[in-house]
């Protein structure tokens, strides 16, 4: 089993070097050859394209940005589908909307390709202690193919249902993110308002039934959220918005997790 990876940023990188790590054999693609520098002294190869990566590969991970970024890596007579051997894997880690992992899901059957997608929450961090949390969508036989993969950097592996199920789930759970985000910033403010300094309430927070992820990020970074926001402002604006689509989609009531999200949003110059 070889297996191809494209999207070393921080948090594909990380999951790249396990695999290689765990003596897999590995093939990596980026656009930028800086990229690929940190793997020089380990046992991945590199690939001159993504076309070329394909036909080397049984399993291929994506982790790039977002859904013009697998089109683009996967449709056209360059792309991973038109290169992949039959009984192959695309896994998508990226956080992208289910209908276009469904979508490249139909396509991929035509060529006897699956796809699974995969999305991951947790960081390079969790990676390092191989706790990494993957969900995953897609037929269970597939993700026993690539369980050996993602077990390199995952625990749990969690699989919820078909192709479209695990970015479901990774958008719903950056959604709450966003609204722990919004509601922790609200409670700061009134802390300060009935004459709490901010530093002191996060400080009381983190260690009471209060606590939560996205508090901890609030306190790391001095009980703000001007630095999270050029990390993560437009990425949770994004998953916000593929969370309102999907509930649009299915004519749901987007109810109170989406205007607290929308506190955080705002709070980071990123409305939705």
């Amino acid at each position: 089993m070889r297996v191809g990876f494209i999207g070393l940023g921080s948090q594909g990188g990380p999951m790249a070097r396990a695999i290689v790590e765990a003596g897999i054999p590995t093939t990596l693609w980026a656009r930028r050859a800086a990229s690929l520098e940190p793997y020089a002294d380990t046992a991945a190869k590199t690939a001159g394209s993504p076309a070329e990566l394909a036909a080397d590969c049984d399993i291929v991970c994506l982790c790039v940005i977002g859904d013009d970024d697998i089109r683009e890596l996967c449709e056209g007579e360059q792309g991973l589908l038109a290169h992949m051997k039959p009984g192959g894997v695309i896994v998508i880690h990226s956080t992208v909307h289910p209908n276009t992992c469904r979508e490249l899901a139909e396509a991929a059957a035509q060529k006897q390709v699956s796809v699974l997608d995969a999305p991951v929450s947790g960081g390079g961090p969790a990676v390092e202690i191989k706790q990494l949390l993957v969900m995953v969508g897609g037929e269970e036989a597939d993700l026993e193919k690539c369980r050996p993969v993602f077990e390199t950097y995952a625990d749990p592996i969690v699989h919820l249902g078909p192709v479209g199920a695990g970015q479901v789930s990774k958008i719903l759970n950056n959604l709450l993110f966003s609204a722990n985000l919004g509601s922790a910033m609200s409670l700061l403010a009134l802390g300060e308002e009935l004459g709490v300094e901010r530093t002191k309430m996060c400080e009381v927070l983190s260690r009471g039934s209060g606590t939560s992820k996205a508090l901890g990020s609030i306190a790391a970074f001095g009980g703000t959220l001007d630095r999270l926001a050029p990390i993560a402002g437009a990425l949770l604006q994004k998953d916000v918005r593929l969370a309102a689509d999907l509930a649009a989609r299915a004519d749901a009531k987007e109810g109170t997790v989406f205007t607290v999200a929308d506190t955080a949003l705002e709070h980071m110059d990123h409305p939705r």
